[in-house]
């Protein structure tokens, strides 16, 4: 028999926020170049945190995600004005959240099971995103990397999941939208669902999430027959 879900751990950006939709604003600031520049950005951003979680050389999350759209910005030749930089990053922490989420997670609230978010998003971060898409009060814990100091895959950072609900991992159901971080966190313990919202095809790591969908509608109807 699988163990028990007592509680769901999700990831932050890309899962419950989109990182893309930054790429609306970059295009006002740079016409037909914002959708490859959030691209671009978020694809140094996780670079850099694995590269610092490495090297034993960590920098919090907004200063990482700071150090990436400088980046990119440099790799696409545009012209970001410390206007434009403070805008992009302010839009950053006010990230949208994706449109099934609100009904999702009220009906996971319904059912009682305890939630957090494990981020490698700052504190700060975190709260900011919650409150400006309207997510506050669904969350038991906040969970942030920063206690650690290492970014996810590390195992500390998952680690930061059974410490605050007080389970197994593999008694917590944990959700993302990143192919990487759902092997990370599989080969860790926990139970696991990707939620493959572009189409992706499966890492090549020999490890395999336990679910997989496309929304977070998926989530809820694993727990409610996990619940039955």
């Amino acid at each position: 028999m699988p163990d028990p879900i007592c509680a769901i751990a999700f990831d932050a950006y890309g899962t419950l926020f989109d990182v893309y939709s930054v790429g609306a604003l970059a295009d006002e600031f740079f016409p037909g170049k914002g959708s490859a520049l959030a691209v671009t950005w978020r694809d140094k951003q996780i670079e850099y945190t694995r590269l610092r979680t490495l090297c034993d050389q960590h920098a919090d999350f907004w200063q990482v995600t700071k150090d990436a759209l400088d980046y990119a910005a440099a790799l696409h030749r545009l012209d970001l004005t410390e206007g434009k930089q403070a805008a992009l990053m302010d839009q950053y922490a006010q990230l949208r959240a994706f449109d099934e989420n609100q009904a999702v997670l009220s009906r996971l609230k319904r059912m009682g099971i305890p939630m957090a978010i494990l981020s490698n998003g700052t504190p700060a971060m975190l709260e900011s995103a919650v409150k400006s898409s309207g997510l506050d009060g669904f969350f038991d814990h906040l969970l942030s990397v920063e206690t650690v100091g290492k970014y996810k895959t590390a195992p500390e950072a998952y680690q930061l999941g059974p410490d605050a609900f007080g389970v197994n991992a593999s008694e917590i159901l944990f959700v993302s939208s990143n192919c990487w971080d759902i092997c990370g966190a599989t080969w860790f313990g926990y139970h696991t669902t990707w939620l493959n919202r572009y189409g992706l095809p499966m890492e090549r790591l020999g490890v395999a999430p336990h679910h997989v969908g496309e929304s977070l509608d998926v989530v809820a109807d694993i727990v409610a027959q996990a619940l039955r």
